[in-house]
């Protein structure tokens, strides 16, 4: 029998079931390659929420404690120079469209806010603070129980008892002695008297208070969050940004957060308000917080012409104020 070859149409079936088991080995490929970059993404983005959402929780549950009361009862002594940290508030919010005084609107770099989203400046102590040996009011100075490198010459720091607290600013330290003298000269803003009971007094002697021993000393905290633009637009182009007092540049804490509202309580009714309809902020004692999140990747999700394709997720938790709890 003579050998022969395939025909025309058989070599043309060939081909054509070819072409579909390659057809169908991409598909699978492509498929399987689509779900892993949205699985990377959704990964991505929960855990930067979870990472933004610790951190800023951490804050603002801390805010407002003075470490040994929460009456509300607070003097301050820093001579006024419109500071956005010098006014003891605890915890101030801001809509999208009020600015909040630590950062200004625009889009042009971190050190500006996001225009249409909300902020928040929190305050309260570093550490568990240390104790007071002795109080010398003629002197001005505190002598706390052991040395520590914490504190420092022209930090902002608390003292309180049980019955009030107050802000001043250290003009010295040394070994385990802190000084805070009545001037601006030495550092700024400087204190405007040596007197630290409630209510604030400026001059001297001012209002003559003198905390006994186990009073604690602590550093202030004080940070505004908001969102910021962060220069990278191949990645979305926004972040979360916290800006503390004492740093010289606002952190970029979590990338791709695009957006932050937040709401408060602030009485018996229970109900979440927004910043403007809020008129106490002493008495807010919970936070609602809720980050839209975009993953750096685009063209994950289909319609790419909205945010070029990037998967976005929104994200709310409910945050309770510790010295404020009921």
């Amino acid at each position: 029998m003579k050998p022969r070859g395939f025909t025309l149409i058989e070599l043309m079936i060939s081909m054509l079931l070819g072409v579909v088991v390659i057809g169908g080995a991409l598909g699978v490929i492509l498929a399987n390659r689509q779900s892993y970059r949205i699985n990377e993404g959704l990964s991505q983005v929960q855990e930067s929420a979870r990472t933004a959402f610790e951190l800023l929780a951490r804050d603002v549950r801390q805010a407002g404690v003075t470490g040994c009361n929460n009456d509300g009862r607070v003097a301050n002594v820093l001579n006024d120079e419109g500071e956005w940290w010098q006014s003891w508030f605890g915890l101030q919010g801001y809509d999208g469209a009020q600015a909040d005084g630590a950062v200004d609107f625009g889009t042009a770099s971190p050190d500006n806010r996001v225009p249409g989203t909300d902020s928040i400046l929190l305050q309260g102590i570093e550490g568990m603070g240390h104790s007071i040996v002795q109080h010398e009011l003629t002197a001005a100075s505190f002598r706390i129980g052991a040395p520590t490198s914490e504190i420092e010459e022209a930090d902002i720091l608390m003292v309180c008892d049980f019955d009030h607290a107050a802000i001043f600013q250290a003009t010295n330290y040394s070994s385990a002695n802190v000084t805070f003298e009545d001037t601006g000269d030495t550092v700024s803003p400087g204190n405007c008297s040596h007197g630290l009971g409630y209510p604030t007094v400026c001059g001297n002697p001012g209002n003559s208070y003198v905390y006994g021993s186990n009073s604690q000393l602590a550093r202030v905290a004080a940070v505004d969050w908001y969102i910021g633009d962060n220069g990278r637009p191949a990645e979305g182009g926004r972040s979360l940004y916290r800006l503390r007092l004492g740093a010289t540049a606002p952190e970029e804490i979590v990338a791709g957060v695009t957006d932050m509202q937040l709401r408060y309580r602030a009485d018996v009714s229970g109900e979440f308000r927004a910043a403007g309809d809020v008129r106490d902020w002493a008495a807010v004692s919970a936070v609602t917080i809720t980050l839209t999140l975009r993953s750096a990747d685009p063209r994950i999700v289909t319609g790419p012409t909205d945010n070029s394709g990037r998967l976005e997720r929104q994200f709310t938790n409910i945050v309770t104020l510790r010295n404020r709890v009921p």
